[in-house]
């Protein structure tokens, strides 16, 4: 598997790009199941406002969630992001954009991650995150149990942590995004219907907390980018 491009294989898509502005940034994540994107308006230190946008989202009680990320991030300092906790109070994803809004927000250029994940050839899965179009990391998992590099063999994806703070910032956040993303593509293998059921659902976040995911819908167009010419993010356009 790993002989052949990543490009070459059906399989998850995830896109992030973050553009920076006089006194915003704008952060966007589009993948198979989502398209969303959030807007912070700084004064260099602190957030005064915060425009979130999701364009496809996969539950009926997704559009709620904006009015929450609002609540949780405006008026704090930018550094201070990644220590607001509340993150499983919120659209998860919405979360991790804003976060890596605030990370970049002072940069002099854009950035963008690209994520592939193969679908499984013989039980085993691809996953690589770009920076930039540069492959800054990547790994083989079965099961969600990583068997390439070496020096991460038999670790599962939801045992990183330690290993993940022992890397540089930069390392870190790369490593962050890959681990989600791929297990977020574990959803490409799961019927549908069997993925439907909000009530069976861990309470993680915005969609999936009790009072919720009794009355939330499956809902959203799923669309997978390793088919034809279209890549995420495509049909979303920075215009501030």
């Amino acid at each position: 598997m790993q002989a052949l491009a990543l490009e070459s294989l059906p399989g998850f898509r995830r896109r992030f790009r973050v553009t920076p502005g006089p006194g915003w940034v704008r952060s966007e994540v589009e993948d198979d199941y989502h398209c969303m994107g959030v807007t912070l308006h700084h004064d260099g230190k602190f957030v005064t406002a915060i425009d979130p946008e999701l364009l496809r989202a996969p539950w009926t009680t997704c559009p709620g969630a904006p009015a929450q990320l609002k609540q949780t991030f405006t008026g704090v300092a930018l550094d201070a992001f990644a220590a607001r906790g509340d993150k499983t109070a919120n659209c998860t994803h919405l979360y991790d954009i804003a976060l890596l809004a605030a990370a970049h927000a002072l940069d002099a250029q854009p950035l963008v991650y690209d994520v592939l994940v193969a679908d499984a050839i013989d039980g085993q899965r691809r996953a690589e995150v770009r920076r930039d179009g540069v492959p800054v990391l990547a790994w083989t998992e079965s099961a969600f149990r990583i068997s390439e590099p070496v020096e991460l063999a038999g670790m599962t994806l939801d045992k990183l942590r330690p290993w993940i703070d022992s890397l540089t910032p930069d390392e870190q956040e790369a490593a962050r995004l890959l681990r989600w993303a791929n297990m977020i593509a574990n959803g490409r293998q799961i019927p549908i219907e069997q993925q439907s059921d909000a009530k069976r659902m861990p309470s993680n976040c915005y969609t999936f907390q009790p009072e919720r995911k009794v009355i939330a819908r499956r809902v959203g167009v799923i669309r997978d980018f390793s088919k034809g010419s279209a890549q995420p993010l495509d049909g979303m356009a920075v215009d501030l």
